[in-house]
């Protein structure tokens, strides 16, 4: 069974559909699904959907375009949440310097490392989404050795890719490898060690190829092509990159 380590079901996207969607993923092949929170209203949905599906778990937090509203009080509902059995991450934090009506840089550094301390305090991963604010980004995970995380999307270079790997996170990877202008993931999943990548849809976003023609909407089921293509490019068979990256993902957030 595949498992789907970040997709965002409080999506509007899922609207019409999301009860019999998330019902129908162990039978179409996914027997984990974790879905992060961006903020306090889609951490609590997250949380409410672990607690109704025993195949989905959550993480709660707040993504770095919602820096703003992170405020104590907030911060404090995060704490409480994340304590909830099924929550296994402090996520999805970081930092974005690619949208100019995000909150400042200052602010995001801010919140970003208020929760990467409250998830050392939890002993609970981070999952970390980092886009052209790469240098920032490492700096932040120079600051808490012994945190774990993982970089979601990863789309950095090599060299960062081993920086990271050294000090003991993980990359996940997502539709975007299938894309024709990839290359630096491509390149960093043929060195990445088997035992620290794991896969995702970041669902309803990032749908990967070959799609099915009117096909707009990713969802978890599209996993096993993300597997496809890692397969490809490490010269394994998709059974044996579904069953490394699940297990992966199982050891990373502490799912027995």
């Amino acid at each position: 069974m595949l498992f789907d380590t970040h997709a965002h079901y409080d999506s509007s996207w899922f609207d019409s559909d999301r009860d019999e969607l998330l019902s129908s993923l162990p039978e179409r092949g996914v027997g984990l699904v974790l879905n992060p929170g961006c903020n306090l209203s889609s951490s609590q949905k997250a949380v409410s959907y672990a607690q109704r599906w025993p195949h989905v778990y959550a993480a709660v937090g707040f993504h770095p375009s919602d820096a703003a509203d992170a405020t104590p009080e907030a911060l404090d509902e995060i704490a409480r949440l994340a304590r909830c059995d099924k929550v296994k991450a402090i996520g999805e934090i970081g930092l974005d310097y690619y949208w100019e009506d995000y909150p400042d840089r200052a602010t995001q550094n801010r919140v970003l490392r208020e929760q990467m301390e409250l998830a050392r305090s939890l002993d609970l991963p981070v999952i970390f989404h980092d886009r052209e604010a790469h240098a920032d980004s490492l700096a932040a995970v120079k600051e808490f050795p012994g945190l774990r995380g993982v970089f979601h999307c990863y789309s950095g270079s090599l060299e960062d890719a081993k920086t990271l790997i050294r000090l003991g996170w993980n990359l996940s990877f997502t539709g975007a490898i299938t894309y024709k202008n990839a290359k630096k993931a491509p390149e960093v999943l043929r060195w990445v060690p088997q035992d620290r990548f794991m896969i995702e849809t970041d669902s309803p976003y990032m749908l990967p190829y070959p799609r099915e023609k009117g096909e707009r909407r990713n969802d978890s089921a599209k996993v096993s092509r993300v597997a496809a293509r890692i397969a490809q490019l490490r010269g394994l068979t998709p059974e044996e990159v579904e069953r490394i990256s699940t297990e992966n993902g199982k050891r990373f957030f502490g799912i027995e």
